[in-house]
């Protein structure tokens, strides 16, 4: 697992000029070489099996440190954050909705902002910032980011909305529509969006079960973590 799971080139070197073109070619391959490693060391492999959560953690532990750290925080269940997660994104970090295109040739716009694991919007996003003040460090492709995101926002629908924080169904239902849209009821004339909303909510159940059996292996499972910093 890469050492951060929101990696960027700030500053990428460039190849020098020569005189021999010959060589400026073979410098432009190997740079290129090198940058597609980087970004390749960068990114984080989506889960092999997401319907298993305690699966997602053995291949990812320190998104268990993640959920439980936004749990804590926000007050939603840690198997609540990851459902959101995975049927927002598939667990990709750099996940965006699709765009259409013109005669299979012209890219369009595509129909949202949404970017990243939790598929967060620019303006929710801003208002996430500022209200939390997470700092501009922060990014929705960040697994730690956007499980605190998620948190926040449903948080937020629990106290606007009166939406248990155990009520994914509805959650999902407002953190889709937005919280004016569920006010407004419309998305009652949207049965598949209220079919998504269920087996988002089946999905957080599962892993809900799954991980009562094996949360145990994930405590207290890094060097750093001992009592009485863990969570036995």
């Amino acid at each position: 697992m890469a050492s951060s799971e929101a990696c960027e080139i700030v500053n990428p070197v460039r190849p020098m000029r020569l005189p021999s073109r010959r060589l400026s070619g073979a410098c432009r391959n190997v740079c290129g070489l090198v940058a597609a490693a980087l970004l390749s060391a960068c990114s984080v492999t989506p889960p092999r099996d997401q319907q298993d959560i305690c699966r997602v953690f053995e291949q990812h532990p320190h998104w268990y440190d993640y959920a439980v750290d936004a749990e804590e925080r926000w007050g939603v269940p840690a198997h609540i954050l990851l459902s959101f997660a995975h049927f927002e994104s598939g667990f990709r970090s750099n996940a965006k909705p699709p765009r259409d295109w013109f005669l299979w040739i012209v890219p369009l716009p595509r129909p949202s902002s949404a970017y990243g694991y939790a598929q967060a919007q620019d303006p929710a996003w801003r208002e996430y910032l500022e209200e939390t003040g997470a700092g501009w460090f922060s990014d929705r492709d960040n697994m730690k980011d956007a499980l605190h995101f998620i948190g926040w926002y449903n948080r937020k629908s629990h106290e606007e909305l009166g939406i248990s924080v155990w009520d994914s169904r509805n959650l999902y239902l407002a953190y889709h529509e937005g919280r004016a849209g569920y006010r407004s009821g419309a998305w009652r004339k949207k049965p598949q969006l209220i079919e998504l909303a269920e087996r988002v909510d089946w999905q957080a159940r599962e892993y809900g079960a799954q991980l009562r059996q094996c949360e145990d292996r994930f405590k207290c499972d890094s060097w750093y973590q001992f009592w009485p910093l863990c969570r036995k």
